[in-house]
């Protein structure tokens, strides 16, 4: 088990400090903590998959991990430090049950930050709502994330699989009417999620799908599927894939002499994990949605939030890629947390951590798309509502604007 645990430190109150307290008129208000907190430090605890099918995700741990440590130097959120313990669950849902267990009962956490993938989230989302503990910004857009009503300790932070599926959808319908579409997606609430988008947003037009093949995560490949998907006819291909097999549906359909118009799914756009492994020529002209600046992008080359994103990870990450825009989510995650952290302010009880996530307002960390914001409300548990589309030039993404 692969364990990324940043230790604390007590601050030393000064003379000026203490003086400055005693000379207030007015009395401090008592910090109110539940488990995880003290007067040093937050606790926040992950679940990532280090290892598995799905362990190119393990970089945004780490790369949370990196934020945290850099928040740390400066000082800690309101003087606390983070003290953030990520443990893997191979994308297994089992493990990862058995592992927030132990992050919530053991270890004391405050928080679940960010744990990745929608069936270890299924696995865990009952246990935490139940222990009242917050399930806080899941790395995944399924829609199950945004139904306070009934879940109200789990708020998501992907743009919504649905969302992400009727904007492929609604560009479809405008640049190729006529299209026969083929859908590979992989057999859970990830996939299902996207499928009921396309045909949600296609509507009358839904028929333009003619073949639509699953596949598990414990495939070996999904050679056959592309055979069946390319035999289809299709002159559209929706790649609703993570990355494993995204890389290989896109290399296949490639190497196949299939050349339909690609659409890949936004959690596996990542040119570092991806795309290079597929093969970038290889690659060219699949569409994806947008919300984050992309390391590869020349656009932002002379741009600060991303000079700011390349020093951090040479001086707190140096083995990471930075054109593996995992990377970059990862530190947007965190600032994000960083901002409801700096919200409650010393209400640091699992309530208020809640009522702050569902508090942004126009929070804009500045390697988002310029326009793009998050904002949250106590009915409203999405944090994006509006993606863009790019394109693959075959070296970096470009935004799609037909």
């Amino acid at each position: 088990m692969k364990q990324h645990s940043l230790m604390v430190a007590r601050p030393v109150l000064t003379l000026l400090f203490a003086c400055s307290v005693l000379a207030c008129s007015k009395p401090a208000e008592k910090p109110k903590y539940d488990p995880g907190v003290t007067d040093t430090e937050i606790k926040i605890g992950q679940t990532m998959p280090y290892s598995g099918p799905a362990s190119a995700y393990g970089t945004i741990g780490r790369a949370e991990a990196a934020y945290f440590k850099k928040i740390n130097e400066a000082g800690g959120i309101n003087g606390r430090k983070i003290n953030f313990i990520s443990v893997d669950d191979s994308y297994s849902p089992p493990k990862a049950v058995e592992q927030v267990r132990k992050l919530v009962e053991e270890d004391q956490v405050l928080a679940i930050f960010q744990p990745l993938g929608t069936p270890s989230n299924t696995a865990i989302q009952k246990y935490l709502n139940t222990k009242k503990v917050p399930q806080l910004f899941v790395s995944t857009g399924a829609t199950k994330w945004g139904d306070p009503k009934q879940f109200p300790w789990t708020i998501g932070f992907n743009p919504s699989y649905q969302l992400e599926a009727k904007t492929y959808a609604e560009h479809l319908l405008k640049t190729n009417p006529n299209a026969k579409a083929a859908v590979l997606y992989q057999n859970d609430d990830f996939g299902k999620d996207y499928l009921t988008g396309l045909k949600e947003k296609l509507g009358a037009k839904a028929s333009m799908i003619v073949k639509e093949v699953s596949y598990e995560v414990t495939d070996a490949t999904i050679d056959s599927q592309m055979a069946t998907l390319q035999a289809s006819g299709a002159t559209v291909f929706f790649n609703i894939a993570t990355p494993k097999f995204a890389a290989q549906a896109i290399r296949k359909a490639f190497d196949s002499g299939w050349k339909p118009v690609q659409y890949l799914s936004n959690v596996s756009a990542s040119v570092g994990s991806v795309l290079t492994p597929a093969g970038l020529d290889k690659s060219a002209g699949v569409i994806t949605t947008a919300y984050l600046k992309d390391p590869t992008d020349k656009r932002w080359d002379n741009d600060p939030a991303m000079k700011e994103y390349l020093a951090f990870l040479a001086k707190y990450y140096p083995e990471a890629k930075p054109i593996d825009g995992s990377n970059l989510y990862g530190m947007v995650a965190a600032q994000t947390l960083e901002q409801v952290l700096k919200q409650c302010g010393s209400d640091l009880t699992r309530e208020n951590v809640m009522k702050q996530a569902a508090s942004l307002k126009d929070f804009a960390p500045n390697l988002l798309q310029p326009g793009v914001k998050m904002n949250t409300g106590p009915d409203d548990f999405f944090v994006f509502d509006s993606l863009t589309l790019a394109k693959f030039s075959g070296t970096t993404w470009e935004p799609l604007t037909n």
